[in-house]
């Protein structure tokens, strides 16, 4: 099985068009990007099972159309 390795990049959040982001079980690194906020048309958010550090940035909030959020760890 492959993983990606690293962090999320904050340039993801220029994806404006992007609705679905699935990025769980791969083995990421780093915080969560205060830049997915930018992603107004976002519906489902995936992180799950990565190794994500620090805390939820507060401008997940500004994800209007979100109906999906998944961020556990084993």
């Amino acid at each position: 099985m492959t993983y990606l390795s690293g962090s999320i990049p904050p340039e993801i959040g220029s994806l404006t068009n992007l609705t679905n982001l699935f990025i769980g079980e791969t083995g990421l690194t780093g915080s969560i990007p205060t830049e997915l906020g930018n992603l107004a048309n976002l519906r489902y958010l995936y992180l799950f099972m990565n190794q994500l550090s620090g805390s939820i940035p507060a401008e997940l909030g500004n994800l209007a159309n979100l109906t999906s959020l998944y961020l556990y760890s084993n």
